[in-house]
């Protein structure tokens, strides 16, 4: 019996509701719903911790930040570790990876466990982008998506046919500052993009946190994001919706340039005839802020900067099924669920749970799940996001604010005082509305509390030695 082939195609800040799939009110994206219509798309995929490089090495490795050392974006992987790459790659396939890396270059950073690789310098550019390869580097003319997909094409045109092989393509886009090539920009211009129902959340029952944030669209979004500067005279109201408009067509722009090139990557696996038996994943590695709470970007433990678009396909093991998987899964979890459509043993290392035999239907769909989430930097140069971490289950998500950014590289920052929020999210979706002071919520509270703290011994890390210790424990 043949091993299956692995596409992943992995996004930068592609948010799932910016995803036809996904009931997006924004944009449509046919090809990355062609994934979707061909096997499943999942309702409940998160990120363990909502920043760049710390997903994509916890995608990689199948492990928590605190395990593989990758804490934020300053701390650069060790790619000596085991990966999901590495195990195939020991296995007998052929690997390759193009694009955005964004985990550190040089100095044992580079990526490991690859046949070939070419991967962008840092974030990268859009236009004319700078690829470091093992040869050195080289500057490649064209709009980085397409690229990038040109590179993986012709890799799959040259790799040994015999061997089953494993495709990562890593793009760019959309990450800011969201600039569309010639064919997409402007296509959203004439379109009134609506405003998400909370833009304008004055986070009057939030933590501090929230307020100090700078990543709200009226103030923070630059002439530099935006390409021009607003009209004279608008009141805060209109110049953040104005703002608002301008961001999301470049943004709208640059996801169309995506699907565009997954269109691309599956008519190839189409024609070449090995889509049937190719296991094609299209995700991103976090979610972000499109205007929900008046926000653009991650980092917070909100639903639509850890909630992480998943589609995938494998005609071969995976029925079509227009329902989505409901089950809670997270970043985690992908290394193993990988490897078992590989039928390749997972390192022991790896942790989280494979949910292929959900994919495969062989196990039963069960709705709900919990997980725990970290966010370890306090960051006060940039986005003033401050460190915490939580429990998310079906109904509700505890978070801890404990600010100080211990952890990363035992570097320590200016002190804040430690705060909780708590949001039923069947009565308050949005998450609006802190209710963790609410006496109607203690129960609750002290369950979510010392649930907290049994989740973060069960992934092996350390409560902030601010954190209460619960009765018992």
């Amino acid at each position: 019996m043949t091993r299956p082939n692995i596409v992943m195609i992995l996004t930068d800040d592609h948010a799932a509701h910016a995803i036809s799939a996904y009931g997006s009110k924004v944009n449509t994206t046919p090809n990355i719903d062609r994934i979707a219509a061909a096997g499943r798309r999942l309702e409940q995929c998160y990120c363990t911790n909502s920043i760049c490089t710390p997903s994509r090495a916890t995608i990689l490795t199948g492990t928590y930040s605190h395990v593989n050392g990758v804490y934020g974006l300053e701390t650069p992987i060790d790619s000596s570790q085991p990966t999901f790459v590495s195990a195939l790659h020991d296995a007998g396939y052929a690997t390759a990876v193009f694009g955005k890396w964004h985990m550190g270059e040089g100095q044992g950073h580079d990526p490991e466990g690859f046949d070939d690789w070419a991967v962008l310098r840092g974030q990268g550019e859009y236009f004319d982008p700078l690829f470091i390869t093992p040869d050195g580097e080289k500057v490649v003319k064209g709009y980085a998506t397409d690229v990038i997909t040109d590179m993986s094409l012709q890799w799959l045109d040259q790799r040994t046919p015999q061997k089953p092989f494993c495709l990562l393509i890593h793009h760019k886009a959309p990450h800011r500052n969201w600039l569309p090539d010639d064919k997409h920009a402007g296509m959203y211009a004439d379109v009134a993009i609506p405003v998400p129902d909370t833009f304008g959340d004055d986070y009057a029952t939030r933590s501090s946190a929230a307020h100090r944030a700078m990543m709200r669209i009226a103030d923070d979004l630059t002439t530099e994001d935006l390409k021009v500067d607003p009209p004279q005279g608008l009141t805060y109201d209109q110049l953040a919706r104005w703002k608002y408009q301008r961001y999301m067509e470049d943004y709208l722009a640059c996801v169309a340039s995506v699907d565009d090139n997954v269109g691309r990557v599956l008519d190839s696996l189409v024609e070449r005839g090995l889509f049937e038996d190719t296991l094609v994943i299209y995700l991103s590695d976090q979610g972000f802020f499109l205007g929900e709470h008046g926000w653009f970007d991650k980092r917070f433990m909100y639903e639509q900067s850890i909630q992480m678009p998943f589609v995938v396909s494998h005609p071969a093991s995976i029925p079509a099924n227009p329902e989505p998987l409901r089950r809670m899964v997270t970043n985690v979890d992908i290394a193993r669920t990988v490897l078992e459509c590989g039928r390749v043993e997972p390192h022991a290392r790896m942790q989280g749970e494979s949910f292929y035999p959900d994919l495969t239907e062989v196990r039963p769909d069960v709705e709900g799940g919990e997980f725990y989430y970290r966010y370890w930097e306090n960051d006060e140069e940039n986005h003033h996001t401050a460190a915490h971490y939580g429990i998310r289950t079906t109904r509700h998500k505890l978070i801890y604010f404990y600010n100080d950014g211990m952890g990363i590289a035992g570097t320590t920052s200016r002190t804040w005082t430690p705060e909780w929020e708590l949001y039923d999210l069947e009565n308050d979706p949005g998450e609006i509305r802190n209710v963790y002071h609410d006496p109607a919520y203690a129960s609750t509270r002290e369950e979510l509390t010392v649930r907290l703290w049994e989740l973060q011994a069960a992934v092996k890390d350390e409560p902030h030695s601010s954190q209460p210790r619960p009765p018992g424990k």
